[in-house]
């Protein structure tokens, strides 16, 4: 009888994220599951990890459960570090991040818990997806991703993918798609404001706000497909250099 494959599910909304629940719901027929994920959103910590304060891993899951569960007082790396370190003890076959609550396409992935609980699967050279939503409602729907998200598991799993590649997979808001584009990350930023505030104590405190301007006006872009009524599939590396740089860099006379 052949083995099931072993699925490690994390992210950053938090254990108890309805996006999560959905993602168990399409894992728990592809293969044997370990769920590890944070005790309390932890959306925008990026790559962090905790090095200063203690962590705590509870488990969850009911004796009889058919897979372990656990929540991490750390942020989405930490889980994935637990999960292959102390519980799983080696590499499980697929890691699914998400579903976020909340588009992860364009410079948000620099940014996202959620791709970068993804991209630590990828430096321990796990097979990776992150999943997202562009819908911040806690009660989201996420019936409609549910085909979608099984699929690209699957060939993933059936095919792998290539060394140090990651994929960001984004659902645009809506009852349908019109099908899968594999997308290039667009260029955008965030235009960022601190909105200054006084507390009834008369001291000052701050809120980070600011609106998201695309740049790009290609149409082989994540957020061209997301606007357009398709899901977008993005390879991704943890490799930052800009190998396209480095004969620039080296015509400088830096050894002179």
């Amino acid at each position: 009888m052949k083995k099931k494959p072993l699925i490690l599910i994390t992210n950053d909304d938090g254990i108890t994220a309805p996006g999560i629940r959905a993602l168990i719901e399409v894992m728990k027929d592809l293969g044997d599951l370990v769920v590890v994920a944070p005790d309390s959103p932890q959306s925008g910590t990026g790559h962090a990890i905790t090095i200063n304060n203690t962590l705590h891993l509870n488990k969850i899951s009911k004796p009889d459960a058919a897979f372990d569960e656990y929540s991490c007082s750390g942020t989405p790396v930490d889980c994935v570090k637990f999960a292959t370190k102390e519980i799983i003890k080696g590499k499980p076959d697929l890691c699914v991040s998400g579903i976020n609550h909340g588009s992860n396409s364009s410079i948000n992935v620099i940014y996202s818990g959620t791709m970068s609980a993804a991209v630590e699967a990828g430096i321990e050279g796990i097979p990776s997806i992150g999943f997202s939503l562009s819908d911040f409602d806690w009660n989201a729907d996420f019936e409609v991703v549910k085909p979608f998200v099984k699929k690209i598991a699957q060939q993933v799993l059936a095919n792998g993918l290539p060394e140090g590649v990651i994929l960001n997979v984004n659902f645009p808001r809506a009852k349908s798609f019109k099908g899968v584009k594999i997308c290039r990350q667009a260029k955008a930023m965030w235009v960022e404001e601190f909105d200054k505030r006084k507390s009834p104590h008369g001291r000052d405190y701050y809120w980070l706000t600011g609106k998201f301007v695309n740049l790009d006006k290609g149409e082989d872009t994540d957020e061209w497909a997301l606007s357009h009524g398709y899901v977008s599939v993005v390879p991704v590396q943890f490799d930052l250099t800009a190998h396209h740089a480095m004969q620039t860099l080296n015509s400088w006379k830096l050894d002179e």
